[in-house]
């Protein structure tokens, strides 16, 4: 297995479908020739594949959106990248009124496999229109489904499963995770959906995130092991669907939950999986479910104001002291 960075793995996906399938084509603003995507996912693969299959289009979400739903019902298999997660807002209607309902809307006369690719999270002074954390919005949207990769080796086969689901998918990135190293199969494969990830053993809380979220569980555990608290990391991989199985066996196990996104805190997907596990290990838990989330506001442009916006070890690693 090469090591390799998240961003490379992500391309390898992307390539090893598009050679797999012949109807699997790639669309978004930048993504071809003259730039290779924002985040420089697609470089190389208008040259390898041709600006048919690598589409540059319009600075326009609605229509990239418009455009890839409507390739996806007639025999294609587009995979639409936003820019920005933010600027989903402007294709709300295409993406949860549209891609998301045909299925049910035609009694299953159709299917929309469409994969929405963009990228959430702060932590590069973008300010409040390019550094939002919305995945709440979607996992709240039935008929889509949502996978946030935090690794580079799920990163792959989750982007490859995602391809070849029948459905719509939101693929959602993380900004900072992209230079983010680990050794990846070099060998074809695909993680299924709905299959959390234990990135920790432990045995007296349980430490549930998201996206950089889950790297900085990662070490506010090593940090506080040195105190005698041994944590037990899950990471989600996708939230819809969700894997409740292994969180709740988790629980059962630590009697503690702590909760960490970077999504502003009223209505996060944190609410939603504190909610569950309440209702289904109550008995289970030794001390009250911990949310760790960002504050209600905007987020900030300002360097240490984001900074300050953004959680960090401090605050997920007092969150778990003050249970433990």
């Amino acid at each position: 297995m090469a090591e390799i960075t998240y961003r490379e793995a992500l391309k390898q996906g992307l390539r090893e479908e598009m050679l797999r399938d012949e109807r699997v084509f790639l669309l978004g603003e930048d993504i071809g020739l003259n730039w290779g995507g924002a985040f420089k996912v697609t470089k190389d693969l208008a040259e390898e594949f041709g600006e048919d299959r690598v589409r540059d289009t319009p600075i326009s979400e609605n229509t990239i959106a418009g455009a890839a739903v409507g390739a996806a019902i007639t025999g294609m298999v587009p995979v639409a990248e936003i820019m920005f997660g933010d600027l989903i807002t402007l294709a709300m209607d295409q993406v949860c009124n549209q891609a998301a309902k045909m299925r049910y809307m035609f009694g299953g006369q159709t299917s929309v496999p469409l994969v929405i690719r963009t990228v959430f999270g702060g932590g590069k002074n973008l300010a409040s229109h390019h550094s939002q954390s919305l995945e709440s919005w979607f996992m709240h949207t039935p008929g889509l489904k949502v996978a946030v990769p935090a690794f580079a080796s799920d990163v792959k086969g989750l982007i490859k499963t995602a391809i070849r689901d029948p459905d719509p998918v939101l693929f959602a990135e993380h900004k900072l995770v992209y230079d983010r190293k680990e050794e990846v199969p070099d060998d074809e494969y695909l993680i299924p959906f709905g299959q959390a990830k234990i990135r920790r053993e432990g045995a007296d809380v349980t430490l549930w995130g998201t996206f950089l979220m889950v790297h900085k569980a990662l070490e506010v555990a090593e940090e506080l092991q040195k105190e005698g608290i041994s944590v037990e990391v899950i990471d989600p991989r996708t939230l819809v669907p969700l894997d409740t199985k292994t969180l709740i066996e988790s629980v059962k196990k630590t009697g503690r939950l702590v909760l960490v996104t970077e999504e502003t805190k009223t209505g996060a997907t944190t609410a939603e999986v504190a909610a569950i596990v309440q209702e289904e290990a109550f008995d289970w838990l030794d001390a009250p479910i911990k949310r760790v989330n960002a504050p209600d506001t905007p987020v900030p442009f300002s360097p240490p104001l984001e900074q300050y916006f953004i959680p960090d070890n401090k605050r997920i690693a007092q969150a778990v002291r003050d249970i433990v």
